[in-house]
């Protein structure tokens, strides 16, 4: 029910939550295939037994090469996909009900695996929870300092930070240029990585916030700031 509403959230078709329903029901409940076929249709049965074996969906013969075929294994592969990512995130979300061993080997392996593919489906705000609820898990006390300084940082700079975004659409509004100022706050994770990678104090982070400004022009214009 938890993965069918992670999907309900992204819009997903009815075959896609119907199978989001049942995903595990082959390999946990000794369902076949063909049961489901039976009382699903074969193209919710096709996306269960792709999410229970994803190397299933390959290229058989020569006529599945055609354009028409191409493209209906791909919209299949992508739901399954979604439909797996969607069971990762349910999966993180309660991974406090599993024994330490493993949380750790299920936080490693979504932030090495499922987190990138979120990333490069360009799937961001699953992205960003998936790598937070892994750092959570793979390194809690680590989490726990860097989550509590973040909470003091933000607190003592979104007053500063707000003013800074007024003036920046006020600047562009004198400009005459037509755009979006949007802003976020970046992920404790997002933060730990930077340290680790530069070699940083929390103290030298500065930007824990991030902004963009989308300018509406001919040719889309982004510019990132922190």
């Amino acid at each position: 029910l938890a993965v069918a509403e992670i999907l309900t959230d992204w819009h997903l078709d009815g075959a896609a939550i119907q199978a989001a329903l049942l995903h595990d029901v082959i390999e946990d409940c000794g369902v076949e295939q063909s049961q489901l076929i039976e009382r699903f249709g074969s193209t919710v049965a096709e996306l269960v037994d792709g999410v229970s074996k994803l190397d299933r969906l390959q290229f058989s013969s020569t006529e599945q090469a055609q354009a028409e075929n191409f493209r209906k294994m791909l919209l299949a592969m992508a739901r399954v996909v979604l439909v797996k990512l969607a069971d990762r995130l349910h999966n993180m979300r309660t991974l406090d009900a599993v024994d330490a061993e493993r949380r750790r080997r299920i936080a490693r392996e979504t932030l090495e695996i499922y987190a990138p593919i979120a990333h490069r489906l360009g799937l961001n705000t699953l992205f960003r929870e998936l790598e937070e609820l892994s750092f959570e898990h793979l390194y809690p006390l680590r989490y726990q300092v860097l989550n509590r300084a973040v909470l003091a940082a933000r607190g003592n700079r979104r007053e500063v930070l707000g003013k800074m975004m007024v003036s920046v659409r006020k600047s562009l509004a004198d400009a005459k240029l037509r755009a979006e100022v949007q802003g976020r706050e970046k992920t404790v994770y997002g933060i730990y990585r930077k340290m680790a990678d530069k070699r940083l104090s929390f103290s030298e982070v500065l930007d824990i916030y991030g902004f963009r400004v989308v300018v509406d022009t001919p040719a889309q214009c982004y510019l990132a700031l922190g």
